[in-house]
């Protein structure tokens, strides 16, 4: 069962704190700009999510987007239609 739109990003970003402790997490809703669109018919949201955490250390970008596809795991089949991920390191981001 999917959750009420406006719920979507809290949901998101609890499932991606609790698996990856992610040092910065950014989330954008953009399921306006693909208003009509097929994917968008059956109500599940586009998201992007920036991803900064350590556990990406020594992980290749599919291994980092698979990563984040299992954290947030169950939402894809109920909620997310498609997501956008940037998944890197701290040391990636500058950050130390």
């Amino acid at each position: 069962m999917s959750l009420p739109r406006e719920e979507r990003v809290g949901a998101i970003r609890a499932a991606i704190e609790a698996t990856l402790a992610p040092m910065a997490l950014e989330i954008e809703d953009e399921s306006h700009k693909h208003a009509g669109h097929a994917g968008a018919r059956d109500g599940r949201g586009h998201f992007r999510v920036d991803v900064v955490s350590g556990a990406f250390a020594g992980l290749s970008p599919i291994a980092r987007h698979r990563a984040v596809y299992a954290a947030v795991g169950e939402l894809m089949t109920t909620d997310i239609h498609a997501l956008a991920i940037r998944a890197r390191t701290p040391q990636e981001a500058g950050t130390p």
